[in-house]
């Protein structure tokens, strides 16, 4: 068909005037009967390569997609661009038998052009007998990383199409993927067997969209005050579990933002309500498990946060893409501690060896983008197999926008180039790390690695700064990871020529993510919001001080020292905001705060402080009605043991509850449970102690006491002395 005819039949059908990209060369090799394998970024008009040639060829093109919600998406979209409703329509489990006798009636009357199938549906006998009754014009497999093991999305079912098509139609095939490495691409080709395909790679840089990673700290905070600088903008959050999806879009709510939820947990229902919510822009942010996106076609998605950093390089591509697809501004956040990865390494144990290997590889190269200080831009594109000039990132990543500082690298690169010859390219960068930084683990051991005259010839270094020179020296193609043996270090051409005649090599100052927060403790809006204000802390230690002696109590009585630092990263300055203060209650904020609040407004005041104020901390979890429950047991006069039994908690999280009840300024009364454990004489010398001391903090009382009273028994005291003397 000639070009002119291709774009009569463009505007004809989609009203568009032109072309994207390598649409059109895709196109004609459809139309031409050859195998075609299309590799294009999210957001580059993939459906366009299968869907035209379609309604210009005679017959029915099958097309295997994965996901239900993603076949009824593009079959509206085809019915809209026809006056005929039968030009396309989808087969898969969610049909009456009824509609799939009408599908396969318009199918056989010609009157169908695409026929959208699950890789399940094809699979069963019944339709394999029907479709080779019909006139089949091609096949076309959206999503074509899930055929491939080493695919972010590996579905087994996909493994088969190949026999399938086989026993229907030798009809030519045309893939399609959003996402592949050089090792995916020829697993797939392989699979479905069209090695000769004509291969169509668009670049994966995606130029408008800025990659940033921060550490995992105060996750929820962060991302509420990204959010309101983005008023009525949308953007997607990603996060790992859908209980984490449901607390954080409930959190976004209680904090004002309009956000709804979407997981594979929620009924078909809800999830079509949000979706089409967001899609209209009845909600501004979607809160979602991996489960949302495939398919959703919303070009001004503004940005995309992931509160979980995601189990591959692969879907944090994909998933990202989702955002500015119109060309205009993308920001693509990503929180990462490595206690994620941790937790996504326990959810491969127990599956098969090579998946577990596989999964692990797919790991470290999200840890190394992460950690990394090279530009993101370029390890990405690095990664799918593409070379990219860091200056062409105008500093649209946060490593290009704040480098960090670079040294003469040429020392270390050759020490690193040598150990892996020594050991024979036989090893994974962990290996090498402990090798150089003389680290005896017990692999180095086993390999006696340990006795080799090179082992600890970097030891100057830690396996932090080694693991550095490793990502480096792979993303400039000195070294490479060999796949087939699940992440080995090889010498490249270049690498070992470098060794022959060593250069100049930049090596740039790594990341440290070592200082995350523990996200297991849930959802806690409390502590610190901006930077840590210690001129603030020693005019508030200054007053605690001046009041501890005009009322003649130890200073931690007013207030303790976690509440004081939460004062210099929230400078509140009402009661409303005091009491939101980490360990001040109603009653504490009412008995010490007008002498703080004074202060710190005047501060605020003279030193032009912007307050993060702009944060409603609200807590989402309600632990109210078990304190109540708690406090009410407590005046019946109930071992503690037995309360904590009761709510399924340890004594220990029993005297936890107790500490944070007092320390907000609320009275407990347990001298009926102390009075059981010590005798008076001790209660008095525990409880005289505490009121000269300058801080209650256990340890030093325990070291006071010679270790004569237990951890538990001084805290149960501290309890007594706090709700005495304070509340």
């Amino acid at each position: 068909m000639a070009d002119n005819d291709l774009k009569v039949a463009l505007r004809k059908y989609f009203g568009f005037d032109s072309f994207k990209g390598k649409q059109e060369s895709i196109i004609t090799n459809v139309l031409e009967g050859n195998n075609s394998f299309v590799i294009m970024p999210t957001g580059g008009g993939k459906s366009m390569c299968y869907q035209l040639p379609a309604l210009l060829k005679e017959g029915t093109a099958i097309v295997v997609s994965p996901l239900i919600a993603l076949m009824k998406n593009q079959v509206d979209a085809i019915r809209n661009v026809s006056d005929n409703e039968a030009v396309a329509h989808f087969m898969n489990s969610s049909l009456t038998k009824t509609e799939i006798t009408k599908v396969k009636q318009d199918i056989q009357d010609g009157k169908t052009k695409l026929l959208y199938v699950a890789p399940e549906s094809l699979t069963k006998q019944e339709n394999i007998d029907f479709l080779t009754s019909v006139d089949i014009s091609f096949f076309a497999i959206d999503e074509a990383h899930c055929i491939s093991e080493w695919g972010h999305d590996f579905r087994p079912e996909y493994r088969r199409l190949r026999e399938i098509f086989e026993k229907i139609s030798n009809v030519p095939i045309i893939a399609l993927t959003a996402t592949a490495t050089p090792k995916v691409q020829y697993d797939i080709q392989k699979n479905l067997n069209m090695l000769d395909a004509v291969v169509f790679k668009s670049s994966f840089n995606r130029d408008n969209l800025y990659y940033e990673i921060r550490p995992k700290r105060e996750v929820e905070k962060q991302i509420i005050r990204y959010i309101r600088t983005k008023e009525g903008k949308s953007g997607i959050i990603y996060c790992l579990s859908r209980k984490k999806v449901e607390e954080l879009a409930e959190l976004l709510q209680v904090n004002g933002i309009n956000a709804l939820a979407y997981h594979a947990g929620l009924d078909a229902h809800t999830r079509a309500k949000h979706q089409d919510m967001f899609l209209m822009e009845e909600a501004d942010v979607i809160v979602a498990t991996i489960a949302f996106g495939m398919g959703i076609d919303k070009p001004d998605v503004r940005y995309v946060i992931h509160h979980d950093i995601p189990k591959s390089l692969e879907s944090y591509y994909q998933e990202t893409g989702r955002a500015g697809r119109d060309g205009g501004e993308g920001e693509c956040v990503a929180f990462y501690s490595y206690k994620d990865i941790e937790k996504l390494e326990k959810f491969l144990q127990g599956k098969p060896v090579a998946e577990q290997e596989i999964g692990k590889q797919l790991l470290s190269e999200i840890v190394s983008y992460a950690e990394t200080s090279v530009c993101r831009r370029k390890f990405i594109l690095h990664y799918f197999g593409e070379s990219f000039d860091e200056k062409g990132c105008n500093e649209y990543c946060d490593n290009c926008k704040h480098p960090k500082e670079r040294r003469e690298g040429k020392e270390f690169v050759l020490m690193l180039l040598n150990a892996i010859q020594d050991l024979q390219e036989m090893q994974k960068a962990k290996h090498y790390c402990a090798y150089l930084s003389g680290n005896v683990t017990s692999d180095i051991k086993s390999y006696k690695h340990n006795i080799l005259p090179g082992f600890g010839c970097g030891k100057e270094r830690d396996e932090h700064f080694w693991n550095a020179v490793i990502r480096q020296v792979i993303v400039s193609g000195l070294v490479f990871k060999d796949i087939e043996t699940y992440g080995t270090l090889k010498l490249s051409d270049e690498g070992k020529a470098f060794m022959a005649n060593p250069q100049s090599f930049s090596l740039i100052k790594e990341h440290d993510f070592s200082n995350t927060d523990d996200d297991d403790a849930g959802i806690n809006l409390g502590g610190k919001g901006g930077a840590f204000d210690d001129v603030l802390y020693d005019l508030l230690v200054d007053l605690r001080k001046s009041l501890s002696k005009q009322k003649n109590i130890p200073p931690f009585v007013i207030f303790q020292e976690p509440s004081l630092k939460d004062m210099c990263f929230q400078y509140p300055i009402t009661m409303d905001e005091l009491t939101n203060i980490q360990g001040v209650g109603t009653g504490k904020a009412t008995r010490y705060g007008a002498p703080f609040l004074a202060l710190i407004q005047k501060y605020v005041e003279e030193n032009d402080i912007e307050r993060p104020q702009d944060m409603v901390v609200k807590s989402l979890v309600n632990k109210s009605g078990l304190k109540v429950q708690l406090i009410q047991n407590i005046d019946r006069k109930l071992p503690l043991e037995d309360i904590g039994r009761a709510q399924g908690k340890s004594i220990d999280e029993v005297i936890e509850e107790l500490e944070a009840i007092v320390s907000s300024g609320t009275r407990v009364n347990i001298n009926y449970y102390i009075d059981d454990i010590l005798d008076a004489d001790n209660q008095e010398e525990i409880y005289d102690y505490f009121s000269e001391a300058t801080t209650d903090e256990i340890a030093q009382a325990y070291e006071e006491f010679d270790g004569d009273y237990t951890e538990e028994e001084l805290r149960l005291m501290r309890i007594k002395f706090m709700s005495e003397m304070a509340n």
